[in-house]
């Protein structure tokens, strides 16, 4: 057994073209690290709808060059069995450890290939890769980014020529193919032959935020901005000085992209402490609201002042928001939202008299619904140019929400207020989540098996009047690793991350609200409805 690792981790060491995770992966050989080498060894990372994402390092369970050829190749004869061995495959990537040498392998593959590569000019949102696939026309897109995950993070999400990221059968066909590499050598890598573009395709994609916007609408609202160690920084500043905005107030210690986020333990707006820096300085400067980006700007944190100190909204406070912002301004289309997102989009889409539909997690299903005008997702992602950009795009979201503040402001008004507003008229919707990080991943298995096999029939004294396993998928639904549990007044999703080592349960309550008076009472209620499904969730999952 020892002796077959070995010798699996010699032909991999003998054509790895870098020279870091030679050096790192001919120690543990050395030493007869097998603890570890069967950890690297073990298998192989999957492709599948959220691409390839993992730890940096060497092996094949790994996000390393040889994995990312591999993945590159596999992608390039995909499209050349589509009948699009000629056309362009455009490429960005964030600032991220080997994230530009994950680029330009990227780039040679495709090119070897004998389609054509062009790579975006250097670190930019994700959002301008997924914009420049249309706009260049490309056949194909891949970006190079971990989103939100840890330091030692990367990853690599593809995209077709519909500027979507790719779903089922598309995922299973580029897997077939890269599994089907059997080795580097028998992949060609010239030096050059890709164009890498200039700016005109960041020019194009900032002439076109200014479609978001209302022509004339106030833009007086101030904004403090944090770019989490992040790439949005440059591009946000120039999009907020064409819209008129005031500029933002800079977290002066994460404006810089930096690979090892150094002042966050995950460089997540969501998670504890990530925000930290961001409202220090808003406590120093008063601004109308807060907004963060993620390291990839491809989703937008809102944070505003309530009382006395600063405080997140949570995502589907946000999506609330806008969603309403886009009504009042009379536009038509599609409202969309994925399962784990809150049900006031739909209630909002309803008296409107809007389609609204529901989708499966991840804006790959989002961006592809029919006639989509403003699609959201709990997790801070919002499509608001669909047209422009078929994915989550923290950029035009953030100067929307700051348009929204700014119309707000010249009424004497608030995000809060119009919160309230939102919750007289539709009831309050209050969400929460139980998320769990976690080394070991047979934990969540485990979590998931004894929800199938003992299902909750209540949660905080609430009866389950439905559970669905939507492993068989539903009639709207295509199948899913996923729990739905409904309740009087109350729905709960549990299912794994996929992108992250974490179980997730996406809570909602729903309380009637008769007037505002009523909305301290109805908080009070759905607060203590949440904590009280919370714990009993855990311990039925036994998390």
């Amino acid at each position: 057994m020892h002796d077959e690792l070995i010798a699996r981790a010699q032909a991999w060491l003998a054509e790895d073209p870098d020279a870091e995770t030679r050096e790192e992966l001919a120690k543990l050989i050395d030493a007869g690290d097998h603890a570890e080498l069967a950890a690297r060894f073990g298998g192989t990372l999957q492709f599948g709808t959220a691409g390839l994402r993992g730890e940096l390092g060497a092996g094949p369970m790994r996000m390393n060059r040889s994995v990312v050829i591999r993945a590159a190749a596999g992608l390039a004869a995909y499209l050349k069995s589509k009948g699009q061995g000629d056309g362009l495959v455009v490429i960005g990537y964030d600032a991220r450890h080997k994230s530009a040498d994950f680029a330009r392998d990227t780039a040679a593959v495709m090119t070897g290939a004998g389609l054509r590569a062009a790579v975006l000019p250097r670190p930019l949102p994700t959002p301008v890769l997924a914009f420049a696939i249309r706009h260049l026309g490309a056949v194909a897109g891949v970006e190079v980014t971990a989103s939100h995950n840890p330091p030692r993070d990367n990853g690599y999400k593809v995209y077709l020529g519909d500027g979507s990221q790719i779903v089922p059968p598309a995922d299973a066909g580029i897997a077939a193919e890269i599994d089907a590499v059997t080795t580097l050598t028998a992949v060609p890598r010239p030096d050059s032959g890709w164009e890498v573009l200039d700016d005109s395709v960041l020019d194009a994609y900032l002439a076109r935020t200014d479609a978001v916007l209302s022509a004339g609408s106030p833009r007086t609202a101030r904004t403090v901005y944090t770019a989490m160690h992040g790439v949005g920084k440059d591009v946000l500043l120039a999009a907020f000085a064409r819209a008129g905005f005031p500029a933002p107030v800079l977290v002066a210690e994460q404006a810089e992209p930096d690979p090892d986020f150094p002042t966050v333990a995950f460089p997540n707006p969501e998670e504890p402490g990530a925000m930290d820096l961001a409202f220090a300085q808003a406590r120093e400067t008063d601004p109308d609201l807060v907004i963060a980006n993620d390291p990839d700007a491809d989703r937008c944190a809102v944070a505003v002042k309530d009382g006395a100190d600063w405080r997140m909204l949570r995502g589907d406070e946000v999506g609330a928001l806008l969603a309403t912002h886009l009504v009042h301004r009379g536009v038509s289309g599609t409202f969309a939202e994925s399962i784990v997102s809150s049900s006031l989009l739909g209630r909002i889409a309803e008296k409107a008299g809007l389609p609204y539909e529901e989708t499966l997690t991840g804006f790959k299903w989002i961006a592809r619904v029919d006639g989509l005008r403003y699609g959201y997702e709990e997790a801070l992602g919002y499509c608001v140019d669909p047209d422009g950009v078929r994915d989550k795009d923290g950029i035009t979201a953030a100067l929307l929400i700051t348009e929204l503040a700014s119309v707000l402001k010249a009424e004497g008004r608030t995000l809060l207020d119009l919160l309230d507003d939102i919750a007289v008229d539709h009831g309050l919707h209050a969400t929460d989540q139980l998320s769990v990080r976690v080394e070991d991943l047979s934990i969540i298995a485990n979590a998931m098996r004894r929800l199938r096999e003992q299902p909750p029939t209540r949660l905080a004294g609430l009866a389950v009047t439905r559970s669905e396993d939507l492993t068989q998928g539903t009639d709207l639904l295509p199948p899913t690793d996923g729990l739905r549990y409904t309740l009087d007044g109350a729905r709960v999703i549990v299912r794994p991350s996929g992108t992250e080592p974490k179980l997730k349960c996406y809570l909602e309550v729903v309380v009637p609200v008769a007037s505002h008076a009523d909305l301290p009472t109805a908080r009070t209620k759905a607060r203590t409805l949440l904590t009280s499904i919370k714990q009993d969730l855990s311990t039925t999952a036994g998390i």
